[in-house]
């Protein structure tokens, strides 16, 4: 059985029944009851077209279901008979099922779920397990945000700014359970780039593929997190960085620079030194200059802050740092990055203590306090 294939045609399918006529939620229901229907008989009789399989399926599936509630029977009655078996139609709505899944009456969690449910294929209990809640309280949220956008038209022109937060939310959420949500992110964000010539969809997909990249060396042996600057670069993946590099030049030079594909360009930087002192911190921070004029985000200016650290020194870093509140998030930790190479141990290993305290997740908070403990080693020593 090809999870794969059936996954990719999800999509498609769901959008046909819409098309024909079906309410969002059910055609939803009805899709997803034709896909467990592929895996019990598709390895013993596969199709010879599975797209074809998997409308003409869903759609009977859909039609029992109507004709089994007696308050949509009037409904019924205003349908086409069954389409005979045959080839599917040729039309992709794989793009408005993007936009329809991130429709701005949605939470983000909402739009995350049902956006892997929906395009993604995923199960309700492959979902659960990857944000880690339970079955139930999952299957809450996806029915919740169908019934939400039951009503939406597909004719509207979608919001590819908000889709691309959804699938960036997705990538972020990286790894857990029994899916891989970076891999699943970057799968779905090849496939918003098939649909649609976007310079900033193929900036998304170029930031990807440039932090997967990473991914072996993001964690040591033990687990724990490893710094950038400290990881193995012969276990990044170059063909990734490759390919990268390449989709981001290419969005680069039709010049509609967006967020994203200023995000790629620091990546790319990062990606290109050989070694960490090698990397070119100057033109980062131009970039960065790019992305506060982009976005005009906090956390884009803390970030810029250790880029100008390193770019002009640690003292400039802080200057920079000096405008920022406080409050956000990693805030102590670069701080404390940048009194430590200014050689204001004590200050930084507090700083260290404090941002430990904070951090969202323990592998986050082990490496914070790994460094808070190596700081105050060495004030120790010194006395």
């Amino acid at each position: 059985m090809d999870e794969t294939l059936l996954r990719s045609l999800t999509p498609s399918v769901l959008g046909i029944l819409v098309r024909r006529g079906a309410d969002f939620a059910a055609a939803e229901d009805a899709v997803q009851d034709a896909l467990v229907e592929a895996v019990r008989v598709w390895p013993a009789d596969p199709p010879r077209d599975p797209k074809g399989w998997l409308v003409t399926a869903a759609w009977r599936k859909f039609l029992d279901a109507t004709r089994a509630d007696s308050a949509r029977r009037r409904r019924e009655e205003r349908m086409d008979e069954e389409p005979a078996p045959g080839p599917a139609p040729d039309a992709d709505d794989t793009l408005q099922l993007y936009f329809l899944c991130a429709h701005p009456s949605l939470t983000p969690s909402s739009a995350v779920a049902l956006t892997l449910r929906a395009v993604g294929g995923l199960t309700t209990r492959q979902i659960a397990r990857a944000y880690l809640v339970p079955e139930a309280t999952m299957a809450q949220r996806i029915s919740r945000a169908k019934r939400t956008v039951s009503g939406v038209r597909f004719d509207r022109p979608g919001d590819v700014a908000t889709v691309l937060r959804v699938l960036y939310l997705v990538f972020n959420e990286g790894y857990s359970g029994d899916v891989d949500l970076a891999a699943e992110a970057i799968r779905l964000t090849r496939q918003l780039a098939a649909a649609i010539d976007h310079p900033e969809v193929a900036g998304l997909l170029a930031l990807m593929l440039l932090h997967h990249a990473r991914r072996a060396a993001r964690t040591g042996p033990d687990g724990g997190l490893v710094p950038l600057a400290e990881q193995d670069r012969g276990r990044w993946d170059t063909a990734s960085i490759a390919e990268g590099v390449g989709i981001l030049q290419a969005a680069l030079a039709r010049d509609r620079l967006g967020e994203f594909q200023a995000q790629a360009a620091i990546a790319a930087l990062h990606a290109d030194a050989p070694a960490a002192e090698e990397t070119d911190w100057v033109q980062i921070v131009e970039w960065y200059d790019e992305l506060v004029r982009l976005t005009d985000s906090p956390v884009v200016r803390l970030n810029r802050a250790v880029a100008v650290g390193e770019a002009d020194g640690p003292r400039a870093g802080l200057a920079a740092l000096a405008s920022l509140d406080e409050s956000l998030p990693r805030h102590a930790a670069v701080a404390a990055y940048l009194h430590e190479r200014d050689g204001d141990l004590g200050t930084a290993a507090r700083l260290y203590a404090e941002a430990a305290r904070k951090a969202p997740n323990l592998a986050e908070r082990g490496h914070l306090t790994r460094q808070a403990a190596r700081l105050n080693a060495r004030l120790n020593a010194r006395r």
